[in-house]
């Protein structure tokens, strides 16, 4: 089952939660519900691997029960503290590629791009980034190779704690390459090498962090496992590959420079590492997803053992509503709150009417224009998530999907060595191949093809928005590109105009939550808040 490596984590969860070193002082406002030690905990072998599968929950789960209860994190509703959740919709909620209907306080601002420090959203992931990045720390910790003498931890244990030790490394580099893609870099970090609560964290910034990330992911590359050969869910080399490739790649926008070749680099390795395109585009977003051999890191969901109210229950049922089936998708019920917009749509007109598979779009009753941003029926909506399996059936729960959400897929790594390649790094006749092999899945055969002329920057940015919107990637696509904040291009509701229009450059990061400056005098606000 694809499950087993997230069974029976909640007492790791109450020991993640007291042994934690905030970003700050208070400001997570956590909560240690178990009376457990380090001490008590890991002189079991067995406890490393359910300790590790705390960390990998934690991109998806909220808490110690499911779907709430004992939560990690206090001062935000349960449901909206998960890391999917928030990383999802501070990703697309401010693009042309989604918007929500509800009007939880914070959330319309999303969609317009006026948030402020005080934004819940806004801190709710910035507080989930450094509750994992510290759980990750304290795994790193208790699994040093002095602890595990001590403790006696030898043989085969030893070998595949070593493993799991540099997985939770793998996973505190992916936090910290989301507070640099979302934040700018400029937040507090610590390592496992800072003791708990000694002091408060230092502010770092863009360069520092990027290159933090850049030597921690090359030097844990070699004792990953293999690609392809590590338990399902898990990550290995291949997942770090993936991340040096998404790093390098948004490196000049990060502000450290252009390093387009090296991203081209990593990308290939992916590619070159057996994994295949799934042949069916739809089969990648439905529960028996976790057989594709396109997947290269997800994270995992079961609708039995992962229950959240975050995650890929907000992200099969938020875009179910009007006249739409809840049963079609496999729920039961939808929450009328996601669509999309007119500017999206047009990315997959095609004058001569060839049909792309991927315009997965539900226009009954739906209108194409937004005239009321909390209107579920302002706006087209998608149809992409499902809690359906690839032959039809339901998934196990008509709540909690069974969907894993595909974080890190090779189609991904075809356009990144394809944008470098237009960019003047890679080789543009296999780029072409690359990008071609997407369009024929998409189209059914070559009639969407496109020639080595038309294989542009602009159009890779278009062809990045067609094969993964949806998939929380949009906000930084368009950044990269310098049409995120400018009036190059503007979508409707942007800036908080109807039509659409141009706003500030510093909204390209986040600000650092107001309560984390208050809690920590060593950290400066970014630029423009």
């Amino acid at each position: 089952m694809k499950t087993r490596f997230f069974k029976n984590i909640a007492l790791f969860g109450g020991l993640a939660a007291s042994l934690l070193v905030s970003s700050c002082t208070g400001d997570l406002d956590r909560t240690p519900f178990i009376e457990v030690t380090s001490a008590t905990v890991y002189n079991d072998p067995a406890a490393y691997k359910q300790a590790a599968a705390k960390l990998y929950a934690g991109l998806a789960l909220t808490g110690q029960e499911g779907p709430a209860g004992k939560p990690d994190l206090g001062g935000i509703d349960e449901g909206f503290s998960s890391y999917l959740r928030q990383y999802w919709q501070l990703q697309e909620l401010p693009t042309d590629e989604a918007v929500i209907a509800w009007g939880d306080a914070g959330l319309p601002e999303m969609n317009t791009m006026q948030w402020s420090s005080n934004n819940p959203f806004v801190r709710g992931l910035y507080n989930r980034i450094f509750y994992q990045i510290a759980a990750c720390n304290e795994y790193i910790r208790e699994a040093s190779d002095a602890k595990l003498s001590s403790r006696g931890i030898t043989g085969t244990n030893l070998t595949d704690v070593k493993y799991l030790r540099t997985e939770a490394r793998f996973l505190r580099a992916l936090s910290y390459w989301h507070a640099l893609d979302m934040f700018g870099g400029n937040v507090p970090f610590v390592t496992e090498a800072d003791a708990i609560g000694s002091t408060l964290p230092k502010q770092t910034n863009a360069s520092a962090l990027f290159t933090y990330i850049e030597t921690e992911l090359k030097a844990i590359e070699p004792e990953m496992m293999d690609a392809r050969k590590n338990e399902y869910a898990r990550a290995d080399k291949a997942a770090v590959w993936m991340l040096l490739a998404k790093l390098y790649l948004n490196a000049e926008a990060a502000g450290v420079g252009a390093k387009y070749a090296d991203a081209a680099t990593y990308a290939k390795k992916v590619i070159d590492a057996g994994y295949t395109l799934e042949s069916k585009y739809t089969n990648l977003f439905r529960t028996d997803n976790n057989n594709s051999k396109e997947v290269v890191f997800p994270v995992a969901f079961d609708g039995v053992h992962t229950k959240t109210w975050g995650g890929m229950t907000f992200l099969v049922h938020a875009p179910v509503g009007g006249s739409m089936s809840a049963s079609s998708f496999g729920i039961d019920g939808g929450w009328g709150g996601l669509r999309t917009t007119k500017a999206f749509v047009s990315l997959f007109a095609d004058p001569s009417g060839k049909t792309d598979t991927r315009a997965m779009f539900y226009t009954d009753g739906q209108k194409l224009e937004i005239e009321d941003l909390t209107q579920f029926s302002n706006g087209y909506a998608i149809s992409k998530w499902k809690n359906i399996s690839s032959t039809g059936a339901q998934g196990s729960d008509i709540v909690h999907p069974d969907t894993d959400f595909p974080m890190f897929r090779l189609a991904d790594a075809y356009l990144i060595y394809a944008e470098a390649a237009t960019r003047g790094a890679g080789d543009r006749t296999l780029a072409l191949q690359y990008v071609n092999a997407l369009r024929t899945r998409a189209y059914g055969n070559a009639n969407g093809n496109i020639t080595a002329a038309q294989l542009t920057a602009d159009f890779i940015l278009d062809e990045r928005a067609r094969e993964l919107y949806w998939e929380g990637s949009r906000r930084t696509d368009l950044i990269r590109f310098n049409k995120y904040t400018s009036a190059t291009y503007v979508w409707p509701w942007k800036g908080g105009v109807k039509d659409g229009k141009s706003v500030s450059d510093y909204l390209k990061f986040y600000p650092i939550p107001s309560t984390d400056l208050t809690a920590n005098p060593n950290l400066k606000q970014n630029t423009g808040y």
